[in-house]
């Protein structure tokens, strides 16, 4: 059996369509619900374990959604409120079901930052700071956490199964030693924020730099996620299929997108 690779949500900080908004890609995703982006989030399915990366504020809707009833662990890239403002959610899930804590592997810089923001939880959650460059075993799955671009500590997620697979939500590119790791790599998938002008060129990429990142790191497939779609410049995900069309190896990601490894 393939590990499986679930996208749960695939936008930025906002989400698509963001309630306050009436941008030509609110309005598409108004109309075809299919074309809306959650908060970014992945989980990673390996038969025997469940792991969820990042909680994001729409996690309850994600795991109904997609049908998840249990975790195993959950890892969180940073701490960011978009990655982890869904914790919250899940402790009845623990509380009356699971019945002991779950292991929350976090930065190292947040662990400080999770016990003020969350001192109901503490027994809910066992609270792991996370390593880089650590090799975290699975059910034929290895998971590696990589040094990330993106102003505080953050990390992407290497796994390595049949295939291997980067996953770097949040970056403006890679330190070296991180770059080097995923070179001709099966699958990157990449932080796509903006489009058109880069306003936070020192934690995100634009959909343009995005694909010139994974043509640099040789990626066989280059998947564009944490989209934005309404901001530096508003574009649809039809106009951005077009534009991107000529790119064999390039696709967007959409929220319930499996990859199999």
């Amino acid at each position: 059996m393939a590990v499986e690779f679930k996208l749960l949500g695939t936008g930025a900080g906002p989400g698509v369509p963001a309630f306050y908004c009436d941008c030509i890609a609110c309005q598409e995703a108004r109309e075809n619900p299919s074309f809306a982006r959650t908060r970014s989030g992945a989980l990673i399915d390996t038969g025997k374990e469940r792991i969820l990366i990042d909680a994001s504020p729409d996690i309850r809707s994600q795991l109904i959604k997609e049908r998840i009833d249990s975790l195993s662990c959950i890892f969180l890239t940073h701490w960011h409120y978009d990655h982890f403002g869904g914790l919250g959610d899940l402790e009845f899930y623990v509380r009356l079901k699971r019945k002991k804590p779950l292991k929350l592997y976090l930065p190292p810089s947040a662990v400080d930052l999770f016990q003020n923001a969350y001192p109901f939880l503490q027994d809910v959650f066992e609270v792991i700071p996370w390593q880089f460059d650590f090799s975290y075993k699975f059910t034929d799955l290895e998971l590696i956490l990589l040094s990330a671009n993106h102003g505080i500590e953050t990390a992407g997620i290497w796994l390595k199964a049949k295939e291997e697979l980067a996953y770097f939500s949040d970056t403006c590119g890679l330190p070296d030693d991180s770059a080097k790791k995923i070179n001709e790599i099966d699958h990157l998938v990449c932080d796509a924020t903006f489009y058109g002008e880069n306003w936070y060129p020192n934690s995100h990429m634009s959909i343009e730099q995005a694909i010139e990142f994974g043509e640099e790191v040789k990626a066989r497939n280059i998947v564009l996620t944490h989209l934005a779609m309404h901001y530096s410049k508003a574009i649809t995900v039809r106009q951005l299929e077009e534009e991107i069309k000529q790119k064999d190896n390039v696709e967007l990601a959409y929220d319930g997108m499996v990859i199999n490894i």
